[in-house]
């Protein structure tokens, strides 16, 4: 009852409202996020019909537009499986109501109106998303780069196509440079693929 009553005490339109941390539990999206895997709300804007919503590691929308129903629909998206990209903003002219934050998730366009009143909130999360996006493409760069130069050493031993039993028939420092060629590779993928930008909302979300 108290989250249905939310929207009133909170003064939402359909223009949007970047609510205060103290208050993310009176959102409906608050219900939606891994806390048990260490997965943390920075930023929640709301609006009449829908919830956005800025984790470390997913980009959440509980869609509310539904024409004569009250049903919403959430829609969640891993950094790692949709990243952002084409950060910008719109700042408001001399009669609008309202700022626009722009962005890509995926390849889905996404436009969220936030009052203008709230300009430097808007300008500080343009600097997250615009820093989470530059280190996606980071991500993809050295991504592409160390899976070019595993295959290049993979085609020096060329002993993928081996059955198992001539690989382990070969001297041991091959076996072992071959093994240890594999644990590289897997070490670094997982230290490149860290979609977890809880640092760069620290940095930049104060409220």
């Amino acid at each position: 009852m108290f989250k249905n009553i939310a929207s009133d005490v909170l003064g939402l339109s359909d223009i949007g409202k970047i609510i205060d941390r103290k208050d993310f539990d009176k959102t409906d999206v608050d219900d939606y996020v891994f806390t048990e895997d260490q997965e943390k709300i920075f930023v929640v804007i709301k609006s009449k019909t829908d919830e956005y919503c800025f984790t470390n590691k997913a980009f959440l929308h509980l869609d509310g537009n539904l024409a004569m129903s009250k049903k919403k629909t959430l829609h969640r998206y891993l950094y790692k499986h949709y990243p952002i990209s084409g950060v910008r903003i719109e700042t408001a002219g001399t009669v609008d109501l309202d700022a626009e934050i722009k962005f890509k998730i995926g390849e889905k366009d996404l436009s969220i109106d936030i009052n203008k009143n709230e300009i430097e909130r808007i300008k500080a999360i343009y600097k997250a998303l615009f820093t989470i996006s530059e280190k996606c493409k980071d991500i993809q760069k050295n991504m592409t780069t160390l899976n070019t130069t595993y295959e290049a050493i993979n085609k020096m031993f060329v002993l993928r196509d081996l059955p198992e039993q001539v690989v382990l028939s070969l001297p041991d420092l091959i076996s072992q440079t071959v093994t240890q060629v594999e644990a590289h590779y897997n070490s670094r993928r997982s230290e490149i693929q860290n979609y977890d930008f809880g640092s760069v909302f620290e940095r930049y979300i104060k409220w």
